[in-house]
């Protein structure tokens, strides 16, 4: 299912919660080995909607016990949410499996 939804409340895209907290989000469950960490670094207003234009995918160890550093398995930029999403999901799925 390639759609956002909801589960519980809780925005999911293609069947893993979404969350955001500024201009960090947060892809996959907190109870997995994996968590994808997207980090908006700029924005534009584009007709009268803030765009991301520069982004920030990140595939992470969820282990607070190490440092962020060393939870970083794979990292990429991309200039558009959708292109990050499409990555995010393909890396993730991966980890998971």
């Amino acid at each position: 299912n390639g759609k956002v939804g909801t589960m519980e409340n809780i925005l999911t895209y293609k069947g893993h919660p979404l969350m955001r907290s500024g201009d960090v989000i947060y892809y996959g469950s907190l109870e997995n080995k994996y968590v994808i960490v997207i980090k908006v670094l700029e924005s534009k207003d584009m007709n009268d909607l803030k765009t991301a234009t520069k982004l920030t995918i990140e595939l992470q160890l969820n282990d607070t016990d190490i440092s962020e550093m060393d939870r970083v398995k794979k990292s990429a930029s991309r200039t558009s949410l959708y292109e990050a999403m499409d990555i995010a999901n393909i890396w993730l799925n991966k980890a998971l499996k």
